[in-house]
């Protein structure tokens, strides 16, 4: 799941007012191969299962290198890189897909395109080990993009903590949408995050903290030279 909702109130990013010097290319061939692999595994049918099984990544797998039934053609190492392309629905890829449009572009003009492919796929390995660290002896398959867009979010925090992010807020009878800073808005989902820690439940909460921490270390490394967030007297740059 993505955003900070409960029975009671919502918090849903919709778009912000943060324009690009240039066209987000990565992001939206990002988007369009998580829509894709979305699609391919739709068409398995009753198999659906079997494939999140076989390319998500599963943490007793991976900590001890044995490939449990059912079985793939690679490494399953390897699934901690296709596990961060599927998804387990399509509201799960929707949200996620949102939360990358409106902030994965800004993050990728202030990268490069090539940068910004090894910082979103580290970002996300970084999401995957941290959860794995956390439940080294799950059997239970972790996908989607989540880890991977909490590093952009992180990135997208430090470089534009002030920038306009229209939301729709929903708290009991109260229906808005309103215009918020980017660090009230990352800043509430982060906390949600950490909140949830533990609390088990179908969302990987630690591969949300896990990539948002990644990406906090990551951004002064892999954004372009000369444009820095505003700490960056803090990092001594």
């Amino acid at each position: 799941k993505s955003g900070f909702q409960s029975y009671k109130y919502r918090m849903i990013p919709l778009y912000d007012d943060n324009p690009t010097k240039r066209t987000p290319v990565v992001t939206i061939a990002f988007m369009a191969i998580n829509a894709a692999v979305f699609l391919l595994m739709a068409q398995t049918g009753k198999m659906f299962n079997k494939v999140v099984y076989m390319y998500g990544a599963i943490p007793a797998e991976i900590t001890n290198s044995v490939d449990i039934f059912p079985y793939i053609e690679v490494p399953v190492q390897a699934t901690m890189i296709s596990s961060m392309f599927m998804h387990a629905g399509f509201l799960h890829l929707a949200g996620n897909m949102l939360y990358l449009w409106i902030f994965g572009n800004n993050v990728e003009d202030i990268m490069g395109p090539v940068r910004f492919i090894l910082f979103y796929v580290i970002s996300g390995l970084g999401a995957v080990a941290f959860y794995i660290v956390q439940n080294t002896d799950s059997t239970t398959p972790l996908v989607g993009a989540s880890g991977a867009v909490s590093g952009i979010l992180a990135a997208y925090l430090l470089s534009f903590p002030r920038a306009r992010v229209y939301t729709f807020f929903w708290f009991i009878f109260f229906i808005r949408i309103i215009p918020l800073p980017a660090w009230v808005v990352i800043g509430v989902w982060f906390l949600l995050q950490i909140s949830n820690l533990g609390t088990g439940g179908t969302t990987a909460w630690g591969a949300h903290v896990g990539g948002f921490l990644t990406g906090l270390v990551l951004l002064p490394f892999f954004r372009k030279k000369g444009l820095y967030g505003p700490w960056s007297k803090w990092r001594g740059t």
